[in-house]
């Protein structure tokens, strides 16, 4: 009787034995630990649909100016589906690198973003008051300060786990010294952007690198001074007048929209009536009235979310939201996934990023928050943008992936 051992001759396995059965490429991937397993598909399937969203109301915002001026309806649609594409390569590429060679490259990046943002103030375009754009051959613009983001999480990150991933005990938290550290490696980042200006920017720096610095295990004591230091510093900034006063106009305009109808309150209080004016499911596709009539400034950019909310409607509003809720939930798991301290650290920046981002931009179409000038994630029209999104997610991608364990 045949206990089922394959024979080891040249004829297979004999009558009787049973034969190894060989899985398919796709099983294989799958399995525990496979290749396909490693990456996070949820994660790029959400950011492909917003993604696509956003060419979409890109496509929506610009068309029917275009056409009306005789020009190419389709102009900013090629442009933008162009940027998701070599986005995604972008995205893939990053991915397939192990996160912990970013941290040997983070000098690199660093250097290189600081001397773009340099060049910025050199030589770049001025468009709308902001010298916050480098022009290029063949009409395309690069505006360094969305990859300022990244320079910024991974040059965080990288100092703020020097010690627990160097081998010491578990307690080993940042000291001031590294927080200080952290803080002067960011000033000059935060600084030069100021300078453009570009206030949404500086922001999102800022805030992101504060959340970092608490996120890393710092003592609470020491927290709260840097909290109490970070208040006096926004109170000198505005007394010593850092800020222009059209800046401080767009900072405070929502507070009382009524009283700055016809200066800085005037794109808050449009954009609001082009969201509420969309009701349920929106006017349809080419069909807004304020965008066609261009009542909303900056709408393929800034204020693509009035787009949504004209066009699409709440429900059109809502889908935007959760799937960018989604991306920023599947970047906390990673966090929470890391080997290490800089993997973690880096997801969570990410994960601060997209969030404080998303929703300074919604807000201030809303009406809750200042306008500052910040595009909306995987939405807003722009290369530059596009790109440092797609890299990010590539970054939150390339944690989960070298993971040691796949659940």
């Amino acid at each position: 009787m045949s206990i089922g051992i394959p024979s080891r001759g040249f004829g297979g396995p004999r009558a009787g034995t049973f034969a190894p059965r060989r899985r398919s490429l796709l099983a294989r991937g799958m399995a525990r630990g496979g290749l396909l397993r490693s990456w996070d598909w949820p994660l790029i399937g959400a950011t492909l649909a917003l993604a696509g969203m956003g060419i979409v109301l890109v496509w929506a915002a610009t068309a029917p100016q275009l056409r009306q001026t005789g020009q190419d309806p389709h102009a900013y649609l090629k442009k933008a589906i162009l940027w998701a594409v070599l986005g995604m390569v972008l995205m893939f590429a990053t991915a397939s690198i192990d996160y912990r060679r970013f941290r040997r490259w983070t000098p690199v990046i660093y250097g290189v973003s600081l001397l773009l943002l340099l060049a910025v103030l050199v030589a770049g375009s001025s468009v709308n008051g902001a010298q916050a754009w480098i022009s290029l051959p063949g009409g395309f613009q690069v505006e360094p300060s969305e990859f300022a983001k990244l320079a910024i999480v991974l040059s965080t990150a990288a100092i703020l786990s020097r010690k627990r991933d160097v081998g010491l005990s578990e307690v080993s938290r940042p000291g001031i010294k590294d927080v200080g550290l952290a803080v002067l490696a960011a000033a000059p980042l935060v600084i030069l952007v100021e300078r453009e200006p570009a206030l949404g920017v500086m922001l999102v720096l800022v805030f992101t690198l504060g959340v970092m610095v608490l996120l890393s295990g710092i003592r609470l004591y020491w927290a709260g001074m840097l909290t109490a230091g970070a208040a006096v510093a926004v109170y000198g900034v505005v007394k010593l007048g850092v800020l222009k006063s059209y800046q401080i106009a767009r900072l405070t305009s929502f507070l009382h929209p009524n009283q700055h109808v016809a200066g800085a309150g005037y794109n808050g209080l449009e954009a609001k009536t082009a969201v509420g004016s969309g009701g349920m499911f929106g006017e349809g596709l080419f069909h807004g009235q304020f965008t066609s009539g261009n009542f909303v400034p900056s709408a393929p950019t800034d204020f693509i979310f009035t787009v949504a909310g004209e066009e699409l409607g709440f429900v059109g509003c809502a889908v935007i939201v959760a799937l960018l809720a989604f991306v920023v939930y599947r970047a906390i798991r990673a966090a929470q996934r890391a080997d290490d301290m800089f993997g973690m650290l880096v997801a969570s920046g990410i994960a601060v990023w997209f969030l404080f981002q998303s929703f300074v931009n919604v807000g201030m179409t809303i009406g809750i928050m200042p306008i500052t000038g910040l595009p909306l994630p995987f939405i807003s029209y722009g290369g530059s943008a596009t790109f440092a999104d797609m890299i990010a997610i590539g970054l939150l991608q390339s944690v989960r992936r070298h993971h040691s364990l796949f659940h």
